[in-house]
């Protein structure tokens, strides 16, 4: 069954909505990161905590940027009109997991394929 055009629609808006948010968030933490001024800390545990809070900052940041671009693929699967389709074998993507997960590109059955495959195959660092 296809997702619906109006499901599409509120699934796009409420994506739209989350970019702009995130937008701002990662706006303001890197303004935020740039005008933080270097603070003199009279011992080396103050310093290890700065450093610590400014590195959970920064990881983030970057969980951030990983979202904010999975949302603009949902998007553009939207433009292209293959929002819910799963790229790995074509079927269609539950409406369940596409509201769940709208930046999904797999389907149940795929993602648990992938999954048991990486556990089974792991990547060599």
């Amino acid at each position: 069954m296809t997702i619906r055009k109006e499901k599409v629609a509120h699934i796009k808006n409420d994506l739209l909505a989350r970019r702009n948010t995130l937008a701002s968030e990662l706006r303001k933490s890197h303004a935020e990161l740039i005008n933080d001024e270097e603070f003199l800390f009279s011992d080396s545990v103050d310093q290890a905590s700065a450093d610590t809070g400014k590195s959970l900052v920064v990881q983030i940041k970057n969980r951030n940027h990983i979202v904010l671009a999975e949302i603009d693929q949902a998007l553009k699967r939207i433009e292209l009109g293959i929002f819910g389709e799963c790229e790995r074998c074509g079927d269609e993507i539950s409406e369940a997991r596409m509201k769940a997960y709208p930046s999904t590109t797999l389907c149940i059955q795929c993602k648990t394929e992938t999954e048991a495959e990486a556990l089974r195959y792991p990547k060599k660092i």
